[in-house]
């Protein structure tokens, strides 16, 4: 039986998967696989894997004949798994030896749907340890509790789904699906639905997980039309939560971090091409009337003037039809 299944997706990384891959092997174990899924890569990365399969113990490559994106890559190995645990990794991202071993000690020792973890992030020569940000340790939790307050950075912030692990039963309810094409911000939705549909969770200190930051290829750097997709996931988060049973103490947090993701953007219009900076303002503008006005206006109230005032400005810009690239 496979007490763990791994799913790592990859696209154009030959130079980081070496590092990936060495790192699967030093916590390869008879009962955990690694389903290795190549979203249509144009560089030497189908050969590194297809080495990989063959040489690493539990690895199965899955191809897609067309690039689909990190949200659809991690589906189509979600789909494939045989584990009665999950966890992620990403394929320019590393593992310390024998991480996934004690990460799985700790979910079958607390027995909950879901455990949160730290992870070290990687930029450069420089590293930093990230944390969960959620006070309470090695207890077990309401994933619900997690959400809230709304002017704080919680649990569902901390969107990295590689950051943990997973109990099937999450999976064979339907929770831990991804947003088929989202190209950006494809956790956002993910974390969401978690916290609201589990029924249980616990954070650790345990950190295992290097995070490789500024990565040329790696959308976080490029500032084309991929980038807008952040608009269709936070649309959904809103909503999905509106129809939650909770949805008057839910909505407040949800619509200040959309608003706080735009107003990030907005505060990097630099890095976007002129077109697609254009794009980002139109479609923030329409994001925003979409939004419930009265949540929207005490979010707004509660941030500070700098913030508040560029949302405004956005807010009252003439609507206009915006077509969103796919």
């Amino acid at each position: 039986m496979v007490k763990l299944s791994v799913i790592v997706p990859f696209y154009n990384v030959q130079t980081f998967a070496p590092d990936t891959l060495r790192s699967l092997a030093a916590n390869a174990r008879a009962d955990f696989e690694f389903l290795l899924v190549d979203d249509c890569s144009r560089d030497e990365t189908p050969r590194l894997l297809a080495q990989a399969e063959r040489e690493l113990p539990g690895a199965r490559v899955l191809r897609h004949e067309r690039n689909g994106g990190l949200a659809t890559a991690r589906n189509t190995g979600l789909d494939a798994a045989r584990g009665e645990y999950l966890a992620f990794l990403d394929g320019d991202d590393w593992l310390a030896p024998g991480y996934f071993a004690e990460l799985l000690s700790v979910i079958e020792e607390l027995g909950c749907d879901f455990v949160r973890t730290d992870h070290v992030q990687c930029t450069a020569r420089t590293r930093t340890v990230h944390r969960v940000p959620h006070g309470r340790r090695g207890v077990v939790l309401d994933p619900r509790a997690a959400i809230l307050p709304a002017d704080r950075s919680t649990s569902v912030d901390y969107a990295y789904a590689w950051a943990g692990i997973y109990h099937r039963r999450l999976l064979d309810d339907g929770v831990l699906h991804f947003t088929d094409g989202l190209r950006t911000a494809e956790d956002r939705p993910w974390i969401w639905r978690l916290h609201r549909e589990a029924a249980s969770m616990a954070v650790v200190g345990l950190l295992g997980v290097f995070y490789r930051r500024g990565v040329a290829s790696s959308l976080t750097q490029i500032g084309d039309v991929r980038q807008l997709d952040f608009i269709r996931a936070f649309d959904q988060v809103i909503e999905e939560t509106a129809r939650d049973r909770d949805a008057d103490r839910l909505l407040p947090k949800a619509v200040r971090t959309y608003c706080a993701i735009i107003s990030h953007h907005l505060g990097s219009m630099e890095r976007f091409e002129p077109p697609v900076a254009r794009k980002l303002r139109a479609m923030s503008s329409a994001a925003m009337k979409r939004m419930p006005q009265d949540v929207l206006k005490e979010a707004l109230d509660s941030m500070d003037a700098a913030r508040a005032s560029r949302l405004r400005r956005l807010r009252r810009r003439p609507s206009a039809t915006v077509e969103v690239a796919v």
